[in-house]
C-alpha cells in the first residue's frame, strides 16, 4: 500500500484533508502516517518514505501558511499535484476534572482565527505545532483549541463550540508527490477529464528595480492569463531580494500559460512550478467572485468617497 503523510498528531485538519483525499483515491485510512512536522512531510516525499504529502497551505481568513510555502519554494524534488479544501471550524476543550483555566492552545493560525473566544476567555494563548498537538497535550489548565473529532480522539470535553471569529472559513491543502511523478500523474488526471487548473510559480527576477513586478505582470494581462494571487517571499540571507510567489488560472500546458513563461524566461527571470492542481469549479464560484463591500478592509476609500475622506484614507 502506498503511505500518505500528512502534519500530524491524529485528528488536525491536515489529518482529515488527507484522509478525504485517499477516500476519494481509493487509498485504505490506514495508509495514513502522521508527521512532526511540515518539513517532514517534505522529506518524506521527497525520500520515497511517502508516496504523498498533504499540507495547508492558505486558510481564507489568515491567508498563507508560511512554513508550507516556504518549503516547497525551496525544495526541489517536490511538487504539488492536486489540492483539498476543508470548511474550518473550531470547538474549545478542556480536561475532565480540570483546575483553573489560565491558558488557550492552538496553532498561531487557530488563535488568530478564534482571537474572540480568547478575548472573552481571559486566557493567555500559546502556539502549538498544529491544533491536534495543543488538543493532545492539554493540560488541566488549558483549553485547546481543534476540529470537533479531537473531543472523542483525545477523551476532552467540549466546554464550547464553533469558537472561530468568522464563520464559513475554508483551508486549502496541497497534495505534495516527486517532481519526477508529476508529468505522469498530471496526464492521468486530465486523461481523467480534470478541468479547469490553477499552477502556483515561484518569480526570481535577475535583474531588480523599477518597474520589475509591472514587467512580470504585464505579461500575464497582453497573454491573457489570469493572476490571482501574489504575494512575496524573501530570498534566504540576501537582503532587500525577494521570490514573487504567483497563482494564476491556467495550467503550463495551456498555450496562453506557455507564453507567459517563455516572456518570463527570454526577460532573464527564474521560473519555478511549485505546483498544477485541478480547480474543481472553485474558480467560477470564489476567485473571480466580486468582492462583497464588507469584506474590504475597515478605512478603505473608493471613487465614491469625497476629497476630505480620500485625504485620509490615502494620506496624499
Amino acid at each position: 500500500m502506498s503511505v500518505v503523510g500528512y502534519l500530524g498528531p491524529e485528528g488536525s485538519f491536515t489529518h482529515q484533508a488527507a484522509a478525504a483525499w485517499s477516500a476519494a483515491h481509493g487509498e485504505d485510512a490506514r495508509t495514513l502516517a502522521a508527521l512532526p512536522t511540515v518539513a517532514d512531510v517534505f522529506a518524506g516525499v521527497a525520500a520515497g518514505d511517502v508516496a504523498r504529502g498533504v499540507v495547508a497551505i492558505e486558510n481564507t481568513v489568515e491567508g498563507y501558511v508560511v512554513p508550507s510555502l516556504d518549503a516547497i519554494v525551496g525544495s526541489a524534488t517536490v511538487v504539488a499535484v492536486d489540492e483539498v479544501v476543508l470548511d474550518i471550524s473550531f470547538d474549545a476543550f478542556v480536561r475532565p476534572g480540570h483546575g483553573e483555566l489560565t491558558e488557550v492552545a492552538a496553532h498561531p493560525h487557530g488563535l488568530a482565527q478564534c482571537q474572540g473566544f480568547v478575548r472573552r476567555a481571559g486566557l493567555r494563548p500559546v502556539p502549538a505545532s498544529s491544533n491536534a498537538a495543543a488538543c493532545r497535550d492539554a493540560g488541566p489548565h488549558q483549553v485547546a483549541l481543534g476540529p470537533t473529532i479531537c473531543g472523542e480522539l483525545y477523551a476532552l470535553e467540549t466546554l464550547e463550540r464553533a469558537v472561530e471569529d468568522f464563520a464559513g472559513a475554508r483551508t486549502r491543502f496541497l497534495v505534495l508527490a516527486p517532481r519526477a511523478e508529476a508529468t505522469g500523474v498530471l496526464a492521468r488526471a486530465r486523461d481523467a477529464g480534470e478541468a479547469p487548473w490553477r499552477t502556483m510559480l515561484a518569480v526570481t527576477p535577475v535583474v531588480t528595480g523599477p518597474g520589475v513586478l509591472a514587467r512580470i505582470t504585464r505579461s500575464f494581462g497582453e497573454r491573457g492569463v489570469n493572476l490571482s494571487s501574489l504575494i512575496t517571499r524573501p530570498l534566504k540571507a540576501v537582503a532587500g531580494t525577494y521570490v514573487f510567489v504567483l497563482t494564476v488560472d491556467g495550467a503550463p500546458w495551456d498555450a496562453p500559460v506557455r507564453a507567459v513563461l517563455d516572456d518570463l524566461v527570454r526577460a532573464g527571470d527564474a521560473l519555478k512550478t511549485l505546483g498544477v492542481v485541478p480547480a474543481r469549479g472553485e474558480l467560477d464560484e470564489s476567485v473571480h467572485a466580486d468582492v462583497d463591500a464588507a469584506h474590504v478592509p475597515v478605512g478603505s476609500v473608493d471613487a465614491s468617497t469625497g476629497a476630505a475622506g480620500l485625504a485620509e484614507g490615502l494620506l496624499w
